[in-house]
């Protein structure tokens, strides 16, 4: 190693010292562009628009949040064995839309996140070995500009004509409002247990 005295130190220290600063200051700056993960996206695809070939709905289906509530619990509704027109069921939901049912977990409660596929494989298993007729008996609506929020109580039975259901809830259904249809976003529930009956407010002020 070569040493300096301390005249060629000073002299050495400050040739760096000026070669670093004229480095640093020619470091080109590159402003954020489209591709750079700091730019915002310029253009967001919708789910309804990313999936051209969805079923379309009957007119009468969507025309009101009452109506695609209706069909819901009406295409999900049958005998045992009987199959459900799972296009019908598609028709009423985005392709993006999801179906979420609450389950006890090990003292504390969790939820499955279902797509339409997921819910009506886990669907049909049940139907082909029992009836299954839900409907609804109270609903609470809530809209504001294209969002609807319906906490709709429901009850389900395996035939039509029995006295009493063996289960019932709340379906919190999230709508979208698209000029004069409907879609069904999400569904959220939750069934009705010893511990958690449904509050007075939530249920038909006459028996169905």
């Amino acid at each position: 190693m070569i040493r300096l005295s301390q005249p060629h130190r000073v002299t050495a220290s400050l040739i760096l010292l000026f070669s670093t600063a004229a480095a640093l200051g020619q470091t080109p700056t590159t402003p954020p562009t489209a591709a750079s993960p700091s730019a915002a996206p310029t253009h967001l695809t919708g789910s309804i628009a990313g999936h051209p070939g969805w079923p379309i709905a009957k007119p009468e289906d969507v025309s009101s949040p009452d109506a695609i509530l209706n069909a819901v619990y009406s295409v999900i509704s049958g005998p045992q064995g009987q199959p459900r027109d799972w296009d019908r069921m598609r028709s009423l939901f985005i392709p993006d839309a999801r179906l979420i049912p609450t389950i006890p977990a090990h003292g504390h409660a969790d939820a499955v996140v279902l797509t339409i596929d997921g819910y009506i494989a886990r669907a049909s298993a049940r139907m082909a070995t029992m009836g299954f007729y839900e409907k609804s008996v109270h609903n609470e609506t809530e809209q504001y500009g294209n969002i609807v929020q319906v906490w709709s109580t429901y009850e389900s039975r395996h035939a039509p004509t029995d006295a009493t259901p063996f289960a019932r809830g709340i379906n919190s259904f999230q709508l979208l409002k698209d000029g004069d249809r409907y879609w069904v976003v999400n569904i959220f529930w939750d069934a009705e247990t010893p511990d958690h009956p449904i509050p007075a407010q939530y249920l038909p002020t006459t028996p169905h």
